[in-house]
């Protein structure tokens, strides 16, 4: 108040002004998407080239693959329960705990034995479940978030994420099968500095650097998301076991399993009956960093051209063609010829294969987030 007892104008309202402004800023939360999209790089190139040295490095009394087979029975048992560890966790922290399991297993790697390999598989059996499911959940929430701070459409935000992020994953079989074929390619199998102890050692340091990226993701605003912040267990299991009960899931079923298989035919039979015969044993990281390359790029291309359900439908349609076309050559048109043609085949067979690939991993994963807005956790 001045001396003629008038109120004097008040600064204060500027100030106010300028915070609102700030805070009307919208967030960029395509930042998350970079960098959970890097984690996954570092965490399944240790990991993924990991898994298929199992048989071959570890071989006493079959030691590498049973812990292989306990590990996906945990995985099968707890992906179960999944979903209520995420809503209660939170996704960032489900993330952050998924990180602990690929570190122990590769730990277990340095000192191989029934006493280390075993609760790792264990272990990690459960944390992957959880991992998984929080991937899902995070990525959509974030996709759903960018849309509506940007004013963008759903789906095409939804779409781009998960074309990033499983463009990343692929990357992930020409990245991991590249450095076992730079450190291995001596024949090393030995432990200590060389062979698989250092393979190991940088792969644990791949792991290392995936799990602190992680730390650095936003806390998603979940309750948005209609996660219920003090549901009770019965809740929780209520709300996971509805959607399996719907129309929807039930036609989605046929495309998860199919999408599953196809990955075990390429893993199994497709490296075994035609790469390892025309290539030798040798050339199955070379061809299994072709399919890899292939299924990173589709999945981008996929992902940018996601926008709605027709779309999904048409790119689906396109990766089934190519792998039917596929499964077609090798039942009734291939055969094992020499020279270079020899060679050629089952590379052009692997990119194919992994074009279908990431079609599937992107429209799966934005069909789900299309479909089942109010339950992330369902991804």
């Amino acid at each position: 108040m001045d001396s003629d007892g008038r109120e004097e104008a008040a600064p204060l309202v500027v100030v106010a002004d300028c915070s609102s402004s700030d805070a009307r800023q919208p967030k960029n939360h395509a930042i998350d998407t970079h960098i959970l999209s890097f984690a996954f790089l570092f965490i399944f190139s240790a990991y993924g080239a990991a898994q298929n040295l199992q048989s071959t490095v570890n071989t006493e009394q079959g030691l590498g693959t049973i812990s292989m087979g306990i590990l996906y029975l945990s995985f099968t048992f707890f992906s179960v329960f999944a979903s209520v560890v995420v809503r209660w966790m939170g996704s960032k922290k489900a993330l952050v705990l998924g990180t602990t399991g690929y570190l122990l297993f590769i730990a277990s790697n340095l000192k191989p034995s029934w006493y280390t390999m075993v609760p790792a598989s264990l272990y990690l059996g459960f944390t992957a479940s959880i991992i998984w499911v929080g991937q899902g959940t995070y990525l959509t929430s974030a996709a759903r978030s960018h849309a509506k701070d940007w004013n963008l459409h759903e789906g095409t935000v939804i779409g781009g994420f998960n074309g990033e992020f499983w463009g990343f994953f692929a990357s992930t079989q020409v990245i991991g099968n590249l450095i076992s074929l730079l450190l291995l390619q001596d024949g090393n199998e030995g432990g200590g500095s060389t062979g698989t102890g250092l393979l190991f050692t940088v792969f644990l340091g791949c792991m290392l650097l995936g799990a602190i990226l992680m730390c650095f993701l936003s806390k998603r605003d979940e309750k948005e998301e209609d996660f219920p912040s003090h549901a009770s267990i019965a809740t929780l299991l209520k709300s996971i076991t509805a959607p399996l009960l719907e129309m929807r899931v039930l036609l989605i079923i046929p495309l998860l399993a199919y999408s599953g298989l196809q990955q075990a035919f390429v893993w199994a039979e497709f490296t075994k009956k035609i790469v390892e015969p025309a290539l030798g044993v040798s050339g199955i990281g070379g061809a299994m960093a072709v399919y890899g390359a292939a299924d990173a790029i589709s999945s981008l291309l996929a992902g940018w051209y996601t926008s709605s359900l027709f779309s999904v439908t048409v790119i689906v349609s396109f990766g089934s063609v190519l792998q039917i076309a596929a499964l077609l050559w090798l039942v009734f048109g291939y055969s094992l010829s020499n020279g270079a043609l020899g060679s050629v085949l089952p590379l052009l067979i692997g990119a194919i294969w992994g074009v279908g690939d990431g079609v599937f991993n992107t429209q799966i994963n934005a069909l789900l987030g299309m479909l089942f807005k109010r339950d992330t956790s369902f991804m």
